[in-house]
């Protein structure tokens, strides 16, 4: 038996986040006249992740709340002590640059169709609600997913089989039922088989390793992969 439906993960899954993240944050740094501070576009997104994981912690450990959290990851990151008008501003604005970077990949609606015809669609996110609904209508693909779940909401995250669960229980099937197609080997592909689902890891920069997961190099090995279910079997490689 195939699976009847397939669970998506979508940050460099569907969406490619990567090239939006980059992109988005070389515009804003050289609008904002702060390129040449950080050297390139790339050394200033690893400065920004790690405040962005120092300044989350914080607002985790409840030092700190949503607005403060994004405020300090602001004042950090500029070096200057702005006032909350002022960073709310300049997130803004960096939110502006990012957002008209938005892109699916290529083979993201190719798929999609090709398996409409045959599987439900359902997204499963370690993000919010707010944040990934709306990044799927801006991007035209919301209203092919019948189930939207994310993390924030659940108050669980990937890998937790609790997570995994909810979806299916979202689209009333059993895990046995429903594949889950993400990009992280352990987070996505390993937690959805330890859920009871068939996991596949799309390893797009083709990583390689983890023999004991299935994986993919792009979405176009999906159909074929799920037309001949290899969930009982030795996991089969693309790629």
């Amino acid at each position: 038996m195939t699976p009847k439906a397939v669970v998506w993960d979508i940050d460099d899954t569907l969406f490619d986040y990567a090239t939006a993240d980059t992109t988005g944050m070389r515009a804003h740094l050289t609008a904002e006249g702060l390129l040449d501070a950080f050297g390139t576009a790339e050394q200033a997104l690893t400065r920004w992740k790690t405040l962005t994981r120092e300044q989350w912690a914080r607002f985790e450990a409840g030092e700190t709340d949503w607005e403060g959290q994004r405020r300090d990851r602001v004042r950090a990151f500029v070096g200057q002590l702005l006032d909350d008008a002022a960073a709310d501003a300049w997130f803004t604005r960096y939110l502006g640059h990012y957002e008209a970077a938005w892109a699916l990949f290529p083979d993201t609606v190719p798929v999609l169709d090709a398996l409409a015809r045959t599987h439900r669609h359902a997204v499963l996110s370690n993000s919010s609600l707010h944040n990934q609904d709306r990044k799927l209508r801006v991007l035209g693909v919301r209203d092919r997913f019948e189930a939207l779940l994310c993390a924030a909401e659940l108050g669980v995250a990937k890998p937790d089989a609790a997570a995994f669960h909810a979806v299916c229980d979202a689209l009333g099937l059993a895990p046995h039922e429903v594949a889950y197609v993400g990009d992280q080997p352990d987070t996505d592909a390993r937690g959805a088989v330890e859920a009871g689902m068939t996991g596949i890891w799309l390893d797009r920069t083709g990583i390689g390793g983890r023999p004991e997961l299935v994986r993919i190099t792009g979405l176009d090995q999906l159909p074929p992969l799920l037309a001949r279910d290899t969930r009982f079997g030795a996991p089969e490689t693309f790629g």
